[in-house]
């Protein structure tokens, strides 16, 4: 499949009677004590890619002071006591994540490369079935057994590797040339029974079956803090499938969209400011006027 054969699809407009249901939940267990901005950055690009009510999982109590300041509307989840290390029974931790019924929900980016990491990426493989984003450190805890992800059913599951993590979860590298890394994408989709987005120049979007480069995007990307941005728009767009009465896009769809609409923010934002001066809160601030790119395509 190439962008030419398959044009993306329109983005869904919100009804005239939308409520933040219709908007879609999302829940994100991200960040830490010494990575808040990681849950800053994903709680941001969530509600700037349309998300109607975001809920951020704090593992750390520091972010539930740093939260409020940064993204004041997301409603903050007090972890800390829930998931205190690994083999540590999570006390609650289940009930608690799913207490506001999310419609699509992340884990990772920023949460740290600890037991916390394996006993969440436990749960989230366990969980009722939702749509579901593990990045980042969620990735690593997998220790290089992307085929845990098989065992998950019921709900479309993303990925989204860049490619020093995708080299650890399938035990190889990525090749760099364009054709060994579409293959690459294609084993790395099958063997996690997932939707892959290979982070990179030319972002790659695999089912296992598909293969779909994305187009835009720029050097200037290269930074710490974009991917909790990618992060946050596939999970917020990922919660359009999700909600009840979804359909308008499917999950490879969705994924698509957001791997592009995060480009095309890379992309004004390089404009105006350039690509060495380019940072992640950028790309967040230039989400709405990528967005606006789409409808008016």
């Amino acid at each position: 499949m190439s962008p030419s054969d398959d044009p993306l699809p329109a983005l869904p407009d919100l009804p005239e009677d939308a409520h933040k249901g219709t908007a879609g939940r999302v829940l994100c267990v991200v960040g830490s004590r010494t990575m808040p901005g990681a849950a800053i950055l994903v709680a941001r690009a969530a509600q700037r890619g349309g998300a109607g009510l975001v809920t951020i999982g704090a593992l750390d109590r520091e972010l539930l002071t740093s939260l409020p300041i940064a993204a004041p509307e997301a409603v903050l989840l007090d972890l800390s006591a829930a998931l205190p290390c690994e083999g540590a029974p999570a006390r609650g931790a289940a009930r608690r994540l799913f207490a506001r019924d999310p419609h699509a929900w992340l884990v990772g980016p920023g949460i740290g490369d600890d037991g916390r990491a394996r006993t969440l990426v436990r749960l989230a493989l366990d969980a009722p079935p939702r749509p579901l984003v593990i990045d980042a450190d969620g990735l690593n805890a997998l220790d290089g057994e992307p085929e845990r992800l098989a065992e998950r059913g019921g709900a479309p599951l993303v990925i989204t590797p860049h490619p020093g993590e995708a080299a650890r979860l399938a035990g190889r590298p990525v090749p760099a040339d364009a054709g060994g890394r579409r293959t690459f994408a294609l084993e790395l989709a099958r063997r996690s029974r997932s939707i892959v987005c290979l982070k990179g120049h030319g972002t790659l979007v695999s089912d296992g079956e598909r293969v779909w480069t994305c187009e835009t995007g720029n050097a200037g990307m290269a930074t710490a803090g974009a991917g909790d941005v990618l992060a946050g728009v596939l999970v917020a767009y990922l919660a359009l499938v999700g909600r009840p009465g979804g359909g308008a896009l499917d999950a490879f769809d969705a994924c698509r969209l957001a791997v592009h609409t995060h480009g095309l923010a890379g992309d004004l934002a390089a404009l105006e400011l350039g690509r060495r001066a380019l940072v992640a809160s950028d790309l967040v601030r230039f989400l709405p006027a990528a967005q606006l790119r789409l409808l008016d395509r």
